[in-house]
């Protein structure tokens, strides 16, 4: 495992964006958040730093530098449009895998495996609302409702899968709220203008540190997911799907 986290410092200029990059300890012990973002309601806009003094170890620190061309508002519309058709390619075979694993497996964790299909769907919705919304457009009233704090505490980044089912929201439940972050989700996407989709943003992103590369690390990142469901059938002894 390495020693540090690699942490972005972004310099936005006309058409360019200066990537400051340098490694840091993680904040915390073996459980807490890499980067200390937690992207849900009740959270904080997401940071570079963990505390005061990280940040002040961070900036004493020697960095490299790169600098990174970024598209024209143009080049972004056409990629956004991309991107939304991989978020819905993407989300079509989760659905099929889904679709495919009976109910009664979705709280199991396999023997050897960290991790179940219950929790794979609420970190895709939690990931999703972060990705696609809070990122994009910040924190809305009624994100409370779409995502409660305690739902993204259960299935945000370096929570623990369950297997106990009675704590937990019903499979039809998770289904549910996937599907209305989704649409939500698209929904932002469809209304994004290209100015902002060339803002600054922190990692995690995809190709470009700015709000497009945080879209397009969207579907990518559900394609990771969607393998590791496809590993927990496998293990409950069911067949691919394809």
């Amino acid at each position: 495992m390495a020693s540090g986290v690699r942490t972005d410092s972004l310099v936005h200029t006309s058409g360019e964006l200066t990537v400051r990059t340098a490694e840091r300890q993680p904040c915390g012990g073996p459980t807490s958040q890499p980067e200390c973002v937690s992207e849900g309601p009740g959270a904080q806009r997401p940071t570079s730093t963990c505390t005061r003094a990280n940040k002040k170890r961070f900036m004493n620190q020697e960095t490299d530098s790169t600098t990174i061309s970024l598209p024209s508002s143009a080049s972004a519309a056409e990629m956004l449009a991309a991107a939304i058709g991989q978020i819905r390619f993407a989300r079509d075979y989760t659905l099929e895998l889904l679709e495919a694993t009976p109910r009664e497996h979705w709280f199991t964790i396999p023997a050897g495996l960290p991790t179940n299909i219950a929790w794979q769907v609420g970190h895709l919705t939690v990931s999703q609302y972060g990705l696609l919304m809070f990122r994009i457009r910040g924190r809305q009233s009624e994100d409370l409702d779409l995502i409660p704090g305690k739902f993204r505490k259960a299935y945000g980044r370096s929570s623990t899968p369950s297997d106990d089912a009675s704590v937990q929201p019903s499979p039809d439940e998770l289904l549910e709220r996937l599907g209305r972050v989704f649409e939500s989700g698209l929904g932002v996407l469809e209304t994004v203008s290209p100015e902002v989709l060339l803002e600054p943003v922190d990692m995690p992103y995809a190709a470009y540190p700015i709000k497009l590369g945080a879209i397009l690390f969207c579907p990518m990142h559900e394609q990771i997911h969607a393998g590791q469901i496809g590993v927990i059938r496998r293990a409950l002894g069911l067949q691919p799907v394809r």
